[in-house]
């Protein structure tokens, strides 16, 4: 009993302390993947990060037909007006451009946009670990991944985090 017992607390320990919340950094496959921008371009991922390099960066990924990430617009527009130094990325998760774009549109989103090109099942989504949209994830001054997996009902977390960035 003693031996399945000291296995199942090595086997809990490891499982906890490699879990999807405590990253630091995107994979390989994460970065390399590429995003449709919207002036029609393919961008890497690791391209969008190159660009706010030096800023904290809060990367949002969503969908226009998902009511949980139009429900969450006006905490991510209150999250921007209390943080205006800190650069917004959005990547959607819808399967047609036009959608993506006129959800942009609708919901006044500000900030860098990009589009996966598999959506949620596809190679980006599968290497950030996404289960579910909206996802936040929030990235320190140094690239550091500081905050790895934050849905719609995190936002207490998401503000302490950004108040600890400061």
């Amino acid at each position: 009993m003693k031996k399945i017992f000291a296995l199942l607390v090595g086997f809990l320990t490891f499982s906890c302390s490699n879990s999807n919340t405590d990253k630091t950094a995107f994979s390989k496959e994460a970065l390399s993947e590429t995003l449709l921008a919207t002036d029609g371009s393919q961008v890497a991922f690791q391209d969008v990060l190159k660009k706010h390099e030096g800023k904290t960066v809060v990367i949002e990924m969503w969908a226009s037909w998902c009511s949980d990430c139009v429900k969450a617009m006006p905490k991510i527009k209150e999250l921007q007006a209390n943080n205006p130094d800190v650069d917004y990325v959005f990547i959607s998760m819808d399967k047609a451009a036009d959608k993506w774009k006129a959800g942009i549109d609708k919901h006044e989103l500000k900030g860098d946009h990009f589009m996966a090109n598999d959506q949620m099942e596809g190679v980006f989504a599968k290497a950030i670990n996404l289960d579910w949209i909206p996802r936040y994830i929030i990235v320190d001054k140094t690239g550091k991944i500081v905050l790895y997996r934050a849905i719609e009902t995190d936002f207490d977390k998401i503000n302490e985090t950004l108040a600890d960035l400061k």
